[in-house]
């Protein structure tokens, strides 16, 4: 017993060590958000802050088109996310309710595309764009964006597919029900777990994209937050309560989304572990 007692202790320690090493530069971006730019860089910083100051986010949202912002990561990462999630499930039905010439190679092809650095797709991508004038466009920047999410989208919703019996959806055609009305009423309810894991990933991956929004819009109201926070970084001072502040607007929702979605993004994983 207290041998087992020394276990539970010391994983207890190395899950509490974990966390702590995971919350404390979230913990100090917050403290630096609401500190003044003098108390920022003295020789001793302190934990809490000594004088305490919302003016950091005041300025976000006076002094920049924050705003703006932050309603085009909502656009752009909404939008991309849907998208993904729709072609991803289609795609995931037909690999795990059909068979058809090629198959194996449409699965490789689709993991093969995960080695190759995306930024390989950056002058092809604007060279397209530019041609059927969708450069510096919401629609533009979702398509792409919705192209580099789809193929993990696809192998993610895959193994949860995997999970749902056949035999619901051979009832349901012995009941004269069709494909799509199966897959959208039937299978669609019972992969919400998979459903709600690919919408986390794509999500995440979207509101995070710098790249391509950097060099797919040139408008200043249409750059989405990571570009606007790198905007932040001044050519000969950097105002570190703005930045952290700005950082910490732009990951509430992110952090929001996976606290009420996680327990479908575990069983999304956890799915076809276990064969019957």
């Amino acid at each position: 017993m207290k041998h087992k007692s020394y276990e539970m202790i010391i994983k207890y320690l190395f899950l509490i060590l974990m966390s702590a090493m995971v919350l404390f530069p979230i913990l100090w971006m917050l403290s630096t958000s609401v500190k003044p730019a003098q108390e920022i860089l003295t020789g001793r910083p302190h934990w809490i802050p000594q004088h305490f100051t919302l003016e950091a986010y005041h300025n976000l949202f006076t002094l920049y088109p924050f705003k703006d912002y932050f309603i085009s990561s909502l656009i752009v990462s909404v939008g991309a996310t849907g998208i993904a999630v729709l072609f991803s499930l289609l795609a995931s039905y037909g690999m795990t309710r059909f068979q058809f010439t090629g198959k194996g190679t449409f699965l490789t092809y689709l993991l093969v595309t995960q080695m190759f650095p995306s930024i390989m797709l950056l002058i092809p991508a604007y060279k397209i764009l530019t041609t059927y004038h969708l450069s510096n466009t919401y629609i533009g920047l979702i398509l792409m964006l919705t192209s580099l999410t789809v193929p993990f989208c696809s192998w993610l919703m895959k193994g949860y597919m995997e999970s749902i019996s056949l035999e619901l959806d051979e009832s349901a055609m012995i009941d004269g029900c069709p494909r799509l009305r199966i897959l959208f009423q039937i299978v669609s309810p019972l992969a919400l777990p998979g459903i709600a894991a690919t919408a986390i990933y794509a999500f995440i991956q979207t509101w995070n994209e710098y790249m391509f929004t950097y060099i797919l819009i040139s408008s200043e109201y249409k750059k989405t937050l990571p570009v606007g926070i790198g905007q932040l970084n001044g050519y000969y001072r950097t105002e570190w309560n703005e930045m952290m502040a700005a950082c910490f607007i732009s990951a509430l929702p992110v952090v929001i989304a996976f606290i009420f979605l996680q327990k479908y993004f575990i069983a999304s994983l956890t799915a076809g572990a276990v064969k019957e």
